[in-house]
């Protein structure tokens, strides 16, 4: 009797222990699950409260550079709400001023730059390796950078989107509404290697043509009347790349070539409508927009920068001053849309 007794409690407690085990368990993994939904929870909730610190340096203010950012701050704001902060800085148009600039959003250790034209883009790369450094109103990013075998990225921390318009059409564009001039005069900064780059390749086009070529440049603003005065005395027709010194002083150029009666074509709209006749333009509010596209994929989604393709607008479109045409009896195709005077 006294075995059989003994048997039973011993049953008894080991189905006492068991549960007692499994009870235990059941209540680990209750815990560890609370534990990773919390942990799940407070990520969620710290991605939700980021807010990303932007710095944007602009060489210079003026209407072409002034739509890039504006499209940029657009395409993120529409992303981010007020998750998003920019800090806007204009260089006013001194390649030293965009250094100091740059290097104030590092110390700030800001999330990410964004340089509007070609000498803010490289007082950006300068200043930086790790931050992320978007470009925009940038003409040819291997000029701009100083690579050679350009692949259409960087490879580094650099990326951005271009402003050139195919200089080929803006070179037969010259030659339909000119088609009996000889001498083309070239105006530009020489302060920026991207016109310089447009000069030299749309020399290249012109001269297939049978035009004759030459180079007028100025160092400043300072210089800029003196010498499209020399250029409107020995030329037939001036061309204007997309040159940011020249796009802020349009006005200066316009007083001396229009009383010559030397017509201007311009490398993007601004330009044009300060002191052009024509031009096949882009749209810089939709190549900055891109950029904040772009700035988004990087901030938010992990894009590495050092692998995105540098991005070109995929729309030209034809355009003209009307009164301009008139006034010098020029005839405009029909495919060209007019630029509203302001």
């Amino acid at each position: 009797m006294k075995k059989i007794l003994t048997l039973v409690l011993s049953i008894i407690l080991a189905i006492s222990m068991t549960a007692c085990g499994s009870s235990g368990t059941e209540v680990k993994e209750e815990k560890s699950a609370e534990a990773e939904s919390t942990t799940e929870k407070t990520a969620t909730t710290a991605d939700s409260d980021t807010v990303y610190n932007i710095g944007i340096c602009q060489l210079v203010q003026h209407e072409a550079l002034d739509a890039a950012t504006q499209g940029f701050k657009d395409a993120l704001t529409e992303q981010l709400g007020d998750k998003v902060v920019f800090d806007e800085q204009n260089a006013a148009g001194d390649s030293a001023t965009c250094a100091t600039i740059s290097n104030q959003f590092v110390s700030s250790n800001y999330d990410l730059i964004l340089a509007n034209a070609t000498s803010a883009l490289q007082a950006a790369a300068s200043a930086t390796d790790t931050i992320p450094v978007l470009g925009t109103s940038v003409t040819d990013y291997a000029t701009a950078l100083d690579i050679d075998d350009w692949t259409g990225v960087t490879g580094f921390n650099v990326s951005g989107t271009s402003d050139l318009a195919p200089l080929d059409q803006q070179a037969a564009m010259l030659q339909d509404l000119f088609p009996e001039a000889r001498n083309v005069g070239i105006l530009y900064c020489s302060a920026e290697p991207n016109s310089k780059y447009q000069s030299t390749t749309i020399t290249g086009y012109l001269e297939e043509m049978g035009y004759t070529c030459t180079e007028y440049t100025f160092a400043d603003s300072n210089d800029v009347a003196s010498v499209t005065q020399t250029a409107c005395s020995e030329s037939d027709v001036i061309y204007i790349p997309t040159d940011n010194i020249a796009a802020s002083c349009t006005e200066a150029i316009n007083n001396v070539a229009e009383p010559a009666g030397v017509p201007i074509i311009a490398g993007e709209e601004g330009i044009c409508k300060g002191c052009g006749i024509a031009t096949l333009s882009i749209s810089y509010y939709d190549i900055g927009y891109a950029t904040g596209e772009m700035a988004y994929d990087i901030l938010v989604n992990g894009s590495d920068i050092s692998a995105m393709e540098v991005q070109y607008s995929p729309n030209v479109t034809y355009k003209y001053m009307a009164d301009r045409a008139a006034q010098l009896g020029i005839e405009i195709p029909d495919n060209y849309t007019a630029i509203e005077a302001e």
